[in-house]
């Protein structure tokens, strides 16, 4: 069983990529203060919430236990306790719910070295990339990761303040840690601060290797760029370093020739991401809702941007990147939509249930948000189009997740294992994952 915790888990990319890819896991913990993701990645993943025991709580019980947690309403900051005590207490009960059923943490700022267990396999951190953004730099926002900026993006450093506990408290560092965030971390800007963190992992005994990946590449119709970092706990072992650094070599994601050999399915736009089937009541009514009002912006918007969808066909077309907004320019594209034409632009944004979809998340992982949605106030739901838009935007592509995760469990069982320790399933799983890589059935092998 592999063992994970998602620090900064938004909406569960890492737990979508290892289930899709067929790991046998374990979600020991995730750690996410945002009370719209909360709720999310545990309709996503668990279903339906059981909220009988929560029903039998008054609501000052229920508030009494939110408030042991930092929480926060919009992702940014942190909630005052005038905005929890202001909860609605359908919204408390659930984010509650969700809370003890993904046993989350909640704020990385409060996570103890002591609490991440012994014998955990892999732990990822997507911190938040705002500030770290070539659009932050030029509003002003210069802190980037700098250890003293008390920004968003400064929220690494608590990474390394619960390893540094975790030694400190002689337990077992994790094998695996997963870094993604924006490319220019690696830019001159936060050069000096990246190399302090990677110089940190080294000294604790990780091995780095650093991917800056594209989601075209791994079958999703979208330029998404973004830079990781998988951090193999050696302790220091030349030879499995070597070994490390070999294989790297010999499987290098960032070699698009080698990832066309990896990947299995290309998606397109025309027959998995765009709903344009207005029969079905669900696609018409939420393409309505992404169309915007016929102004002089919005015009503008559409001469500017990319047409995904025109005169009945559908372009080629790789989306520029997701990002939390579609009503913006530059955005991921355009579709002629004549839905409704009274004050309306002849035209429509990729839906929530769209970006959802280029994130590399299952239509039905989108639908059990929708089918769970409910009511803050008469006609109010909790779920917006802004909170989903929000939350595609800031996840991970589960595509380029699966081949990297496939990386990290060759390593484990293949690098890190030696051969007496490894059982015949374990034999079987790493089989499995070179017969992926090569597209050629491998023998069985029994190690002594």
């Amino acid at each position: 069983m592999f063992k994970v915790i998602e620090t900064f888990s938004g909406i569960g990319s890492q737990a979508k990529a290892l289930e899709r890819i067929g790991i046998k896991h374990k979600i020991i913990h995730t750690v996410d203060w945002d009370i719209n993701a909360i709720i999310a990645y545990d309709l996503i993943h668990n279903g339906k919430q059981d909220l009988e025991k929560y029903n039998k709580l008054s609501y000052r019980e229920i508030i009494k236990k939110l408030k042991k947690y930092t929480l926060s309403t919009n992702g940014k900051k942190p909630a005052t306790e005038k905005s929890i005590n202001s909860l609605n207490y359908e919204v408390a009960k659930r984010l509650l719910a969700a809370i003890e059923r993904t046993n989350n943490l909640v704020s990385i700022t409060d996570v103890k070295g002591k609490e991440i267990s012994d014998n955990v396999d892999l732990l990822t951190y997507s911190f938040p990339c705002q500030d770290l953004s070539v659009a932050s730099f030029w509003h002003g926002n210069k802190g980037g990761i700098d250890r003293n900026a008390h920004n968003r993006s400064g929220m690494l450093w608590e990474v390394e303040r619960i390893l540094k506990e975790i030694v400190e408290s002689n337990l077992e560092l994790p094998k695996f840690l997963l870094m993604e965030n924006v490319s220019a971390i690696l830019t001159k800007r936060h050069k000096e601060n990246f190399k302090e963190w990677t110089s940190f992992l080294e000294n604790i005994g990780y091995k780095n290797h650093i991917y800056t990946l594209n989601a075209s590449d791994f079958g999703i119709p979208q330029k998404r760029v973004r830079t990781y970092m998988i951090s193999i706990f050696t302790n220091k072992n030349t030879t499995k370093e070597m070994q490390v650094e070999n294989y790297f070599k010999e499987n290098d994601l960032e070699n698009v020739e080698f990832t066309k050999k990896i990947v299995k399915r290309q998606k397109t736009l025309k027959r998995d991401i765009l709903k344009l089937n207005y029969n079905d009541i669900r696609y018409k009514k939420e393409a309505d809702e992404c169309q915007p009002n016929d102004t002089v912006s919005r015009r503008e918007i559409y001469e500017k941007n990319d047409k995904l969808y025109m005169n009945g066909k559908v372009n080629n077309i790789i989306v520029s990147t997701v990002t939390t907004k579609q009503d913006r320019h530059p955005n991921s594209g355009l579709i002629d939509y004549y839905g409704q034409n009274i004050n309306k632009c002849n035209y429509r944004y990729l839906t929530p249930r769209e970006c959802f979809l280029l994130m590399g998340f299952d239509e039905q992982d989108y639908q059990r948000i929708l089918d769970n949605n409910f009511e803050v106030r008469k006609g109010e739901f909790f779920f917006t189009r802004d909170k989903l838009y929000k939350m595609a935007g800031n996840s991970i592509v589960v595509n380029v997740l699966e081949e990297i995760f496939r990386q990290i469990i060759y390593i484990e069982n293949n690098i890190l294992q030696d051969k007496k320790e490894r059982n015949f399933s374990e034999i079987e799983e790493a089989m499995k994952l070179v017969s992926h890589i090569s597209n050629k059935p491998v023998k069985k092998v029994m190690f002594g």
